[in-house]
């Protein structure tokens, strides 16, 4: 028989062998076979994780040390590539020009002038609305001729239209109904006289005679009138209405056509327009208007003949502003010799009532280069410095010298023939 062992926890002392063996220290303690699988599983777990985590910290600090190797090896690369640093230096004056012998190079003294300011403005030419002049018609008709056309120069008094019209055809109607009424009523009235002499008419009669003769008149005055009005003669017979220049000017505008019809009092065939005299209407900026008034005289001078100067007087200023570009019409009357025509572009130069200091130079001595003047002043060392100034206009009565607004004082030395300068400096 199989000997049989003792449990953990059984009740009792204990049973002892057959054999008689003696009793141990302590009881032996047995394990179940799933206990100790448990067991050992968790050992290896345990010892695999403390395996990769080391593993993990080894590679983290291979992957350090190589990412410093190479950044240092970046770091060095880029240093040697780097271009050296940039010599600045400072202190070049791209104005100043040094020359071998500026004695060769003639200066003069700037001087002063006193001088009134001046505003220039643009403006057109245009009509004096009192000096144009509509061609009428008081009848209504067909066209059978025009003998002027537009632009024309025309004299007082010269035929510019031909009208064929009713209105005359009736006008002499009537005035040929008036004039035999007339006659009738003289003739009645002279037989009522002689009667009322000899006592045979009475004297009512005869106030009733001298009424028709009365009205019969005004009829024949009434309707010869209305012919004339038409432009005919009530003694010739004419069935045609001719219409005359009223003035003389030119013809600035025309609204018929031959063969074209022609209401009475409706739009005008023709309108003349005596030039002798023209407006100039100016644009003047708002800041501008204190410079600009009533009664002051303006010089005139149109961009087709800048060399004519004409004088005006200014006769309005606006009272409203053109709200989009803050300026105000000015109106110049200018006599016109002929030259100024409608349309046309001018500029005026306003002169102020005050007197101020401007610079003047040889006109030699600017240069002008994109848009913008220069002039050469000395410096010291053999050098000369170039100057950017503002230019005015050349002096009336000498062209040879230029005013200078600003950039330049008066005393000043500049080189009197920029031109030569600036060539040799290019050289």
């Amino acid at each position: 028989m199989r000997p049989r062992r003792a449990c953990r926890g059984s009740s009792g002392s204990g049973t002892e062998s057959n054999s008689g063996a003696a009793p141990q220290a302590s009881p032996l303690r047995f394990v179940s076979h799933g206990e100790g699988e448990r067991t050992l599983v968790r050992r290896i777990e345990f010892v695999m994780k403390l395996k990769g985590v080391t593993i993990g910290l080894l590679l983290s600090s291979v992957f350090a040390v190589f990412s410093l190797a190479a950044c240092s090896r970046a770091h060095g690369d880029s240093e040697a590539e780097a271009p050296p640093p940039a010599n600045v230096v400072s202190g070049a004056d791209v104005n100043l020009f040094a020359v071998d012998h500026p004695e060769q190079f003639p200066v003069a003294a700037a001087i002063a002038r006193a001088a009134a300011p001046e505003l220039v403005v643009t403006g057109a030419v245009n009509p004096d609305i009192a000096r144009n002049v509509p061609v009428i018609s008081l009848a209504s008709g067909r066209v059978v001729g025009i003998y002027a056309r537009l632009g024309d120069t025309v004299q007082k008094g010269q035929l510019l239209l031909r009208i064929r019209s009713d209105d005359v055809s009736g006008g002499f109607s009537d005035y040929r109904k008036a004039v035999a009424d007339e006659a009738l009523a003289r003739g009645q009235l002279e037989r009522a006289k002689d009667l009322y002499e000899h006592g045979a008419e009475a004297k009512a009669d005869l106030e009733v005679a001298q009424d028709t003769e009365d009205k019969a008149k005004v009829d024949l005055e009434t309707t010869a009138e209305h012919l004339r009005l038409l432009g005919n003669d009530p003694g010739k017979v004419n069935f045609f209405v001719d219409l005359h220049a009223p003035i003389s000017g030119t013809i600035t505008d025309q609204q018929v056509t031959n063969a074209g019809g022609i209401q009475a009092l409706g739009s005008n065939p023709f309108t003349i327009s005596d030039l002798s005299s023209v407006w100039v209407v100016c644009d003047v900026y708002e800041n501008d208007l204190a410079h600009v008034r009533i009664g002051d005289t303006a010089e005139i001078s149109p961009n087709a003949y800048p060399d004519h100067i004409f004088k005006g007087t200014v006769s309005n200023i606006g009272a409203i502003l053109d709200p989009s570009i803050r300026t105000a019409k000015v109106r110049i009357e200018v006599q016109n010799p002929g030259i100024l025509r409608l349309g046309m572009f001018v500029k005026a130069t306003f002169r102020g009532q005050t007197t101020e200091m401007h610079t003047i130079v040889p006109a030699s001595a600017i240069l002008h280069m994109h848009d913008r003047d220069f002039v050469f002043v000395p410096a010291a060392d053999k050098k000369f410095r170039r100057l950017e100034v503002v230019s005015g206009n050349l002096l009336p009565e000498n062209v040879s010298l230029q005013e200078i607004k600003s950039g330049l004082q008066p005393g000043q030395q500049v080189v009197t023939n920029a031109l030569v300068l600036d060539h040799v400096l290019t050289q």
